[in-house]
């Protein structure tokens, strides 16, 4: 199985960036990991390896990203603005950087978007916010209201990028069209801590008509990487 290592100087954020390319062809996906997580986690936590043969056939290529939430929605020794501006650098680093990258190496035009846990949220918030680019969504486990990192705080920053705010206000029919053209798969499970918050953006949005499936495992599936792990290779 073809394996990468990148890191670069990302202008958007004035750091260092990483991340892990596994695969040499087929749907491109950027991966998201758990909440402060790293690039490598998909590859220590045995997420590559649900999808090992689909990867070495060619069918599947995961680009697997560092996060920044320590620096911005976790980072309680700055100002919640502080910390959403952070979330937004971090974002262009995904459409100005990653994007980019990820279409250097890989010639189809379109992009999914997969993330457990809080890196759901990632991924939702991302392909939601650009429809265009990522056409494909699978949220395992998704955390996807991060208002409780703001202690009160509100601006339109924050409403724009807190999917359960600004969805059931969507009234875009440019985004609206692409939403009801896209994928999109919100997995959970009965013993998983955010399965409420799963059906409740599950019903954001069938409400607006836009194709959503919602998966609620059973078998005493929870919140950790072993449901993550059947979830990949059921869905991807």
């Amino acid at each position: 199985m073809n394996r990468e290592y990148h890191k670069w100087l990302s202008p958007a954020l004035g750091r260092e960036m990483e991340l892990l390319v596994f695969g040499h062809a087929g749907i491109p996906a950027l991966a998201f990991p758990t909440s402060c997580g790293r690039f490598f986690d998909f590859e220590n936590f045995g997420m590559v390896g649900a999808v090992q043969g689909k990867i070495e056939r060619g069918h599947l290529q995961l680009f697997c990203v560092d996060t920044v939430d320590a620096e911005s929605w976790y980072n309680r020794t700055v100002i919640p603005r502080a910390r959403v501006a952070r979330h937004l650098r971090y974002e262009r680093y995904l459409l100005d950087e990653v994007v980019p990258f990820v279409r250097y190496r890989n010639d189809l035009p379109s992009i999914s978007a997969v993330g457990c846990s809080f890196g759901g949220y990632h991924a939702l918030n991302l392909a939601l916010r650009n429809p265009g680019i990522f056409t494909r969504i699978l949220s395992m486990g998704g955390a996807f209201d991060p208002s409780r990192f703001l202690s009160g705080y509100y601006d339109q920053d924050c409403y724009f990028n807190l999917p359960t705010h600004y969805m059931p206000n969507m009234r875009d029919g440019r985004y609206l069209d692409l939403y009801r053209r896209n994928t999109c798969i919100l997995a959970t499970a009965v013993n998983d801590m955010c399965r409420e918050v799963n059906q409740q953006m599950a019903h954001i949005l069938h409400g607006a008509e836009i194709p959503c499936r919602l998966d609620v495992w059973g078998d005493n599936a929870g919140h950790d990487w072993a449901t993550w792990q059947r979830m990949m290779q059921a869905y991807l």
